[in-house]
């Protein structure tokens, strides 16, 4: 029998409570609380589409179990900005073409954002590498990501840090 807890979530800056069971990933809860920008992937850590910051970290939420962060700020790509003021990285994925058909977007702007806040405001290539190594695109090859984060981290360091 798996067992139901209350807990309290923040996400995006929003409080939310919600009755988790213990063996629940992130991954099912954020989806459940209608955050699909997290995107179902592979569901066993391999692809990185599912990847959210928790406090400052990229995680892949298909492997986190949601009771785990219930004391943590939670962040989806879209919590990283608006339309009507979006992040850095959401402006240069665009204007590099950088997001295909759009499936690994959210987890690679994610993994991204976690390199920008962690002290590596000036990556290069193989610091990129590194940091998205975890986010699997069948699409674009890599290099217009690569000039997007590079545009998006020139901007963050003008601007004095993320948002």
């Amino acid at each position: 029998m798996n067992k139901t807890k209350q807990i309290t979530l923040l996400i995006n800056g929003r409080t939310h409570r919600a009755a988790v069971p213990a063996n629940e990933t992130l991954l099912e809860t954020l989806r459940g609380l209608g955050y699909f920008e997290v995107k179902s992937g592979c569901e066993k850590g391999d692809c990185g589409a599912c990847a959210v910051l928790v406090d400052d970290e990229a995680v892949d939420s298909c492997l986190t179990l949601t009771w785990t962060v219930k004391t943590q700020r939670v962040t989806t790509v879209s919590g990283l900005g608006t339309i009507e003021d979006p992040h850095p990285l959401h402006t240069a994925f665009i204007e590099r073409g950088a997001a295909q058909c759009g499936f690994c977007t959210p987890g690679l702007i994610i993994a991204a954002e976690s390199m920008l806040r962690n002290d590596t405001r000036d990556p290069s290539l193989d610091d990129m590498r590194l940091a998205l190594s975890g986010n699997l695109c069948r699409c674009t090859g890599y290099t217009k990501v690569f000039d997007a984060v590079t545009a998006a981290a020139r901007v963050v360091r003008e601007e004095g840090g993320p948002k």
